[in-house]
């Protein structure tokens, strides 16, 4: 039986659904992207995998996009590994979570994410640092609050 939610305390906060803004900036901090998000973060009991999220992505022009990340945890991490992504997510203290991924058909790219959650729950930061070569080259600044 998986121990996800003892042993990661803070990703269990995250439970749920989650709305807000993704913008994505160069190094310089002009945006070269902007759009709406819906996120869905499950701990499913069916035995399936240990993490389910679903994301959800609008942009104004009316293009949208639907991901799907089951993780596997062991060891206090999170992996991901499918057709699109390979990665991992570790928390760093009371709030925060830090996750690693690759694009599967990207070579030499990984990003870094940085996840902080409030205290009463409601709130999330989230700050994606893209590299390629070993080299930033932009960053996606995400502001989300819980949805109802």
């Amino acid at each position: 039986m998986s121990t996800i939610r003892d042993e990661m305390p803070v990703l269990a906060r995250h439970e749920g659904d989650w709305v807000g803004t993704y913008t994505l900036v160069d190094r310089d901090g002009k945006i070269l992207d902007q759009h709406e998000s819906h996120l869905t973060c499950q701990f499913p009991t069916d035995g399936s995998c240990d993490y389910y999220q679903i994301n959800r992505y609008r942009w104004p022009d009316g293009k949208s996009e639907v991901h799907h990340f089951p993780g596997t945890y062991r060891d206090q991490t999170l992996w991901f590994d499918t057709d699109r992504i390979a990665g991992k997510a570790w928390e760093v203290d009371d709030a925060t979570l830090i996750l690693w991924f690759s694009y599967k058909t990207v070579p030499d790219f990984y990003l870094y994410e940085m996840i902080q959650i409030s205290p009463c729950n409601r709130h999330r930061a989230r700050t994606w640092q893209w590299f390629k070569d070993n080299q930033i080259f932009q960053r996606t600044l995400i502001q989300e609050e819980r949805s109802p």
